[in-house]
């Protein structure tokens, strides 16, 4: 089970990005995961507000993340047992995969909104700093 809750979990944090192959996903594109922000700090100039932001917004999303990931796992569980019985029921099963997928999209949404905060934090420069060390 926490193999299958941890599976489950990796896969939606990597969703909103990783749909199509690195390089291809034009929304991915144009933003940047704060773990290539903070790597390269020094390189981008950071001013300590804008580290201090970052720091910030990132330990917000963080709890909404978890929490996120306990429910999934749980609706998951559920859609697991129903998936289980012989015969399927299909309506309760759909019923409860869009359980899991309004979780998948809220998490999703988190993410987008955070990456979209840590860019605002940006300058123009750093911006396209970023852009020339993901090209790399």
């Amino acid at each position: 089970m926490k193999k299958l809750v941890l599976s489950i979990w990796i896969s939606i944090a990597a969703l909103p990005m990783s749909a199509q192959q690195p390089g291809e996903d034009p929304i991915a594109q144009q933003l940047f995961p704060p773990d290539l922000i903070m790597a390269h700090q020094d390189e981008l100039g950071l001013q300590e507000k804008q580290r201090a932001a970052i720091k910030s917004e990132v330990l917000k999303a963080q709890p909404k993340f978890l929490e996120a990931q306990w429910e999934v796992g749980d609706e998951s569980q559920k859609m697991i047992a129903l998936l289980r019985a012989t015969p399927i029921d299909e309506a309760k099963v759909l019923e409860q995969a869009d359980r899991v997928m309004a979780l998948e999209r809220d998490v999703k949404r988190t993410h987008l909104g955070l990456l979209i905060r840590l860019k605002n934090l940006l300058t123009p420069e750093q911006i396209k700093r970023l852009e020339q060390i993901r090209r790399k």
